[in-house]
């Protein structure tokens, strides 16, 4: 029933420009006729819950039913968060300035909104924390994110005036000190783990996946800010792969560094399940989420939740060399009484 009302919405809300593209796509790529993508396109909709992205993201063209049925799609994480994530308590990870309030515990790390803040404790702030983040409070995706270094201007009245415009609305982080280990891949970046959780009804947490981001050129490790991804094993911590960004380029080694990312071992990452697994139990009313990690000087990090996980990076054909998606990781560990 779920794939059916995703399809309908998806038939409602549907750029059919974009659609034609992709197939026109397909077509060229494999010689295949476009009405027949079109009805196959159409197939795994009603079958899978695929929408045309997932189609031609995830290469369903080339895949058997069998090999379909194990990937988590549009409609099948969308019916994931129906089920799990209360829509009324989402504000508390959308919101950074929320997230930081509610899992304190969990960031380690100091924070300020600046709106509706004396002046003079924004410039206490900035006197403590020389460089720091600015992050938009509902920014998503790495957008509008800045490194702020006071010794780039004249003066903390100048800093406090320009965070306070008024088309801006920032919380500032303290900055956090990535740890060795990491920082061979890329120091140019805090690059993080997302480490994808539900929690069943039994208050169980059950780690689902984990994939490698991994910043490139920029300050933010987003796949689509220009970052690259790689799948992590959840049980030992080992980057099983090679990296991707959102070109499709694959990497072995990290350009700016040479560092080879795949056998990379994360350092304490039982550490880092331990954390995500009681950081599940906040909010039990987000019971799926996806955990940003990060590796710092003094163990792991959670650097903020995402009530509504992605996707698009778990199962992309460069990394599904078997054909199998992750779907499967869902079903056989999720065993809930609803």
């Amino acid at each position: 029933m779920a794939n059916i009302k995703y399809v309908i919405k998806r038939v409602l809300n549907m750029d059919y420009k974009m659609m034609f593209n992709k197939i026109n796509s397909i077509h060229k790529k494999t010689g295949k006729g476009r009405f027949a993508i079109f009805n196959d396109m159409r197939k795994c909709a009603i079958k899978y819950g695929a929408g045309y992205m997932d189609y031609d993201l995830f290469e369903m063209y080339n895949l058997t039913d069998e090999e379909r049925d194990t990937y988590i799609t549009r409609g099948r994480n969308n019916a994931l968060v129906t089920k799990y994530n209360d829509a009324s308590y989402n504000y508390i990870f959308r919101n950074k300035y929320e997230f930081n309030k509610k899992f304190k515990d969990f960031i380690k790390r100091d924070f300020i909104k600046v709106k509706d803040t004396p002046k003079e404790e924004i410039i206490n702030f900035m006197k403590k924390h020389k460089v720091f983040m600015a992050k938009p409070i509902l920014g998503t995706c790495g957008k509008g994110i800045e490194k702020i270094d006071i010794k780039d201007y004249n003066s903390l009245d100048e800093i406090y005036d320009y965070l306070n415009k008024e088309d801006m609305n920032f919380v500032l982080e303290e900055l956090i000190i990535q740890s060795k280990e990491v920082n061979k891949i890329y120091a140019g970046s805090i690059n993080t783990v997302r480490i994808v959780t539900i929690l069943d009804y039994d208050n169980t947490p059950h780690i689902i996946c984990a994939y490698f981001r991994i910043g490139n050129g920029k300050y933010v490790d987003n796949f689509n800010s220009g970052g690259m991804v790689a799948p992590v094993d959840e049980k030992t911590g080992e980057v099983i792969d090679k990296a991707i960004d959102k070109n499709k380029n694959l990497y072995e080694t990290h350009p700016a560094t040479n560092y080879k990312i795949k056998g990379f071992k994360f350092p304490d990452w039982n550490k880092a399940l331990e954390l995500v697994k009681k950081a599940t139990l906040i909010e039990p009313h987000l019971r799926y989420v996806g955990w940003d990690v990060c590796f710092s000087a003094s163990g792991p990090i959670i650097v903020e939740g995402n009530e509504f996980p992605g996707h698009d990076i778990y199962q992309l054909p460069e990394h599904t060399h078997n054909k199998i998606g992750i779907w499967p990781k869902f079903t056989d560990n999720i065993k809930d009484k609803k």
